[in-house]
């Protein structure tokens, strides 16, 4: 491991020379406490979410060892409390997690905006077949919250994050790009027009976040250009596809955490960067026994945050097998699923042809939601729980 500074020895000589010159002792142990407290704030994205290995905290937080908050602390002899957890929103963050700052209080970070957004239900939508999915209106509605309610909420958590950890160095960290033109995940239809708009989206929530950041006079991380490399279905991959067990899909992996994050948020939280090794690693999986018991004292109030969690597409509801029908799709064939979804994708995209394909596909009936545009998906959804009871659902 190397750094440029390294906080907690500092922490140490300062301690000694303070005995040695005759301190008293009550003036040193403000700066231990500050140089060595450490929280970490926010979701999934910061809890370690993705890395397959979870403490043992009875909460449904999914925090981990691995990642990028519990590896800085390894690395540094930073006193962490993780209080980052799967499905938090900023309100949840604001309610749930803030109390664990105080005026001694030396460094925070926070990952929090994603599920404001509805990023999971995003995914959720535009991971099925272009004939059952209306991802252009999933993306813009989260595009929305994103302008007109997230920067919002974000500035009223950062003035509490600063109220409560007065003397603090705070670092907001961003979202990376989950796509790099690829899909090659067998259980999921992202086109690429779906994967650019997706990405586009997020690259608008890091947009707010950093200016909120910048008002609050936080810094902020952007992990974009070095996770774009690394997206999904890369190699070597930083970010899960579709993965089992499904909550760990479309999160960092473990080295995302390390490789990813933690090179960009160590310089900016503690002003050295840092390597991780296997004395890091080992340092980080002794530390969760700790980490758990601490985390226990909070699950009464951790209890209230729902994991946000991405669905994997199942074209075997009443409402998947109607709008199968009216699209013309044979769900008994992979070639015939993809085959339509290609088409519906290119119309989505703004292709030319859009009411020509509809209505081969589902005829006149279809014709005037397919005036609508993508409203006609909708109508296929809505027709198809109509259709359920006949469709042997």
């Amino acid at each position: 491991m190397s750094r440029i500074r390294t906080p907690a020895a500092i922490v140490v000589l300062l301690a000694a020379a303070a005995a040695l010159f005759g301190a008293a002792p009550a003036a040193a142990s403000p700066v231990i406490a500050t140089a060595l407290s450490y929280v970490a704030l926010g979701d999934s994205y910061a809890s370690g979410v993705g890395s397959r290995a979870y403490l043992d905290d009875g909460t449904s937080c999914q925090r981990s060892v691995y990642s990028y908050p519990s590896l800085i602390a390894a690395a540094d002899g930073f006193v962490l409390n993780l209080r980052a957890c799967s499905g938090a929103r900023v309100a949840d963050v604001a309610r749930r997690q803030l109390d664990a700052l105080n005026s001694s209080t030396g460094y925070v970070t926070i990952t929090v905006g994603g599920n404001d957004a509805g990023f999971a239900a995003v995914l959720t939508e535009c991971a099925q077949p272009g004939w059952f999915s209306d991802c252009n209106g999933a993306v813009d509605r989260a595009e929305a919250a994103i302008n007109g309610v997230i920067p919002g909420r974000l500035a009223d958590l950062y003035a509490g994050v600063r109220a409560r950890a007065p003397r603090a160095t705070v670092v907001v960290v961003g979202y990376p790009r989950l796509f790099d033109g690829e899909d090659c995940n067998a259980g999921t239809w992202f086109s690429p027009h779906e994967q650019s708009r997706l990405n586009a989206a997020a690259d608008l929530l890091d947009q707010r976040l950093s200016a909120a950041a910048s008002t609050a006079g936080f810094g902020f991380v952007d992990p974009t250009s070095v996770f774009s490399p690394h997206a999904v279905c890369d190699s070597p991959e930083w970010l899960n596809g579709l993965s089992m067990p499904i909550s760990e899909s479309y999160h960092p992996n473990r080295a995302g955490h390390r490789e990813g994050y933690l090179p960009l948020v160590s310089p900016a939280l503690t002003g050295g960067p840092l390597v991780v090794d296997a004395r890091v690693i080992a340092t980080a999986e002794r530390s969760r026994p700790g980490l758990a018991d601490r985390q226990r004292s909070y699950a009464g109030r951790d209890a209230g945050i729902r994991p946000e969690v991405f669905v994997k597409p199942d074209l075997n509801t009443p409402e998947a097998r109607a709008a199968a029908l009216l699209a013309g799709v044979d769900l008994g064939s992979r070639a015939s699923i993809d085959a339509v979804d290609a088409r519906f994708s290119s119309i989505q995209a703004g292709a030319a042809g859009f009411v020509g394909v509809v209505t081969a596909a589902a005829g006149e009936v279809q014709l005037q939601a397919v005036r609508a545009g993508r409203q006609a998906v909708g109508a296929a959804k809505s027709l198809g729980a109509a259709l359920g009871g006949l469709l042997g659902g």
